[in-house]
């Protein structure tokens, strides 16, 4: 009995210390500010292919400089996942959510069809988020090529 109670209150302890670790994780990425939600569907069909929630991975992306930072939400890990440069980002079309990809994304997401150094994928944020998106790829240096569609 006390060895039942001894291995639960273990239990019950790492499960909030991974908790805790979860959220000090979070507040890590966002401490430097300009971070927003977004999920990234990498190396995403083409437009001929029918929309599917299939591929989705819900993120936080943070500005950094000349780069955007992604970084997996559910994850430990402090580095991001993927790092796109605004030198290499090419906007195909905007788009809102069709079929399974309206249960996969949250409620207000405008998808985001991209090229980034020839790998096509997709962006889902919030119109505030997308806003903001657009303004940095256009911001960038004199000299810089972008496409913004």
């Amino acid at each position: 009995m006390v060895l039942a109670l001894l291995v639960s209150g273990v239990v019950v302890a790492l499960v909030v210390a991974g908790l805790f670790v979860f959220g000090l994780r979070r507040r890590l990425i966002q401490r430097s500010g300009g971070t927003f939600d977004c999920s990234m569907r990498w190396g995403a069909p083409g437009p001929e292919a029918e929309p599917s929630g299939k591929g989705w991975v819900y993120g936080i992306a943070r500005y950094n400089g000349d780069r955007i930072e992604w970084f997996r939400v559910f994850s430990y890990a402090v580095r991001p996942r993927r790092t796109l440069e605004r030198a290499s980002i090419e906007v195909l079309e905007r788009r809102t959510p069709k079929g399974e990809e309206e249960l996969a994304l949250l409620s207000d997401a405008v998808i985001l069809a991209c090229r980034h150094s020839g790998t096509r994928l997709e962006l889902a944020m919030s119109d505030d988020a997308l806003t903001g998106f657009l303004a940095w790829l256009e911001a960038a240096p004199p000299g810089q090529r972008v496409n913004v569609a």
